[in-house]
């Protein structure tokens, strides 16, 4: 394994600057550097990378395709492309990156992290088509050098591509188990093989090229990380798997809808091919509220296959960059936030505070006890410094009510 500099001035600097910890004990789990906006996020994303790469001239790098690296591509582009001008030079210097050279990120190897199969490259919502035109062309990255994974080609017939071989588009993986029982099976059978035999081989060039030195990624709607999917072993390597619902329905508008993303299946490569080199460094982003959920899971729970994100934990390089709206339900970070009101707290925010803790106790608003709000680190401090605040249940659920009965006399 190549042995990779994962330090970072980067990290520290945008600490400084939202004047926040990066870990927030005893909750928090694995780095967390917030930022205020999605474009925010890409700019210390990209950062991050190219300070990343003047410390490791060399080695692995895995990138993410889709709407998630948009504003990371472009900040990329404009730190590589201007590095000479005397307000990139400036602006880089400020972030505490090391001027005087400038990487040249054609000597780095490129490792596609996930596709869909079958799928043909040329197709516009293909991963390789995504790479192709941004990464190779744009970014400047050497195809080839770069371990890309095939979905179209490999165990097809000759002449023929998997297009041709899964005809009505399902990939029954039961094959690899079962006998074929027609010749349409056994040629599909054949396929399957050789895409397992591909992931194997995949997983072998990555550790061969030195591990994965910088991982960039987004976090899926069930938490997945690649396409490791709730449940995805952590110590999962490059594979062909099915996809859940989420998954397939986050995909659904780029494959032309849920009825035929809910076919696919996929290689992705695994958690431990991700973390496998122990120096590398590994980044997921998350933007908005939307997001707030998964971030939490990952973040705050222990190592666990439920939060494939989870997996990250031990690897000293990994963190998140997450926007405000996406750390808004982290434990201490909102404790944080709620002291700062002192005694002026919002009211939606108190009462944001008592829904959560009756949703948790099981309870209705009314039936909310001293002894729910003490035994929640939130509402405990609510009930520090406000002791009336249960007060405040049967106003909330008269609220809740009217809203519902509001939103169904709209329906009628």
């Amino acid at each position: 394994m190549r042995i990779y500099d994962s330090s970072s001035k980067v990290e520290e600097i945008a600490l400084k600057k939202e004047k926040k910890k990066a870990l927030y004990s005893p909750t928090e789990k694995i780095k967390v550097i917030e930022v205020s906006d999605f474009p925010s996020l890409g700019k210390l994303a990209a950062l991050r990378f190219v300070e990343w790469m003047t410390k490791n001239p060399e080695g692995v790098v895995s990138l993410p395709t889709g709407k998630t690296p948009e504003h990371f591509i472009k900040w990329t582009k404009h730190f590589l492309g201007h590095w000479n001008k005397t307000e990139v030079i400036k602006d880089l210097e400020s972030w505490g990156i090391n001027t005087s050279k400038k990487p040249d990120i054609s000597a780095f190897t490129f490792a596609q992290i996930d596709e869909f199969y079958p799928l043909n490259p040329a197709q516009e919502n293909s991963f390789a088509y995504y790479i192709n035109k941004f990464y190779f062309k744009e970014f400047g990255l050497d195809a080839k050098k770069a371990i890309l994974i095939d979905t179209w080609v490999n165990g097809a017939p000759e002449g023929k591509n998997l297009g041709w071989v899964f005809g009505n588009g399902k990939v029954d993986l039961s094959l690899r188990f079962r006998q074929p029982l027609s010749e349409a099976d056994r040629l599909q059978c054949s396929a399957i093989t050789a895409a397992d035999q591909f992931s194997m081989e995949y997983e072998e060039k990555i550790a061969n090229a030195g591990g994965i030195g910088f991982f960039l990624g987004g976090i899926g709607p069930d938490g997945h990380i690649g396409f490791n999917i709730r449940g995805s072993d952590h110590f999962s390597t490059t594979r062909l798997i099915p996809i859940n619902y989420e998954t397939a329905a986050a995909a659904a508008t780029d494959l032309g809808g849920i009825e035929i993303s809910r076919q696919k299946v996929v290689i992705t490569i695994g958690l431990k091919t991700i973390t496998a080199n122990p120096t590398g460094t590994a980044i997921i982003i998350a933007a908005g509220e939307s997001k707030a959920k998964v971030v939490k899971d990952a973040v705050e729970n222990a190592p666990s296959v439920l939060y494939p994100a989870t997996s990250l934990h031990n690897l000293k390089g990994a963190a998140f960059y997450i926007t405000h709206g996406a750390a808004v339900l982290l434990t201490e970070r909102r404790l944080e936030n709620l002291k700062a009101y002192e005694s002026a707290v919002p009211q939606e925010i108190k009462e944001k505070i008592l829904i959560d803790i009756a949703f948790k106790n099981k309870k209705r608003l009314l039936e909310l006890e001293s002894e729910d709000l003490a035994g929640d680190k939130l509402g405990n401090h609510l009930l520090k410094t406000e002791k009336n605040i249960l007060e405040y249940a049967p106003k909330i659920e008269e609220k809740i009510k009217a809203k519902i009965v509001k939103g169904s006399a709209n329906l009628s």
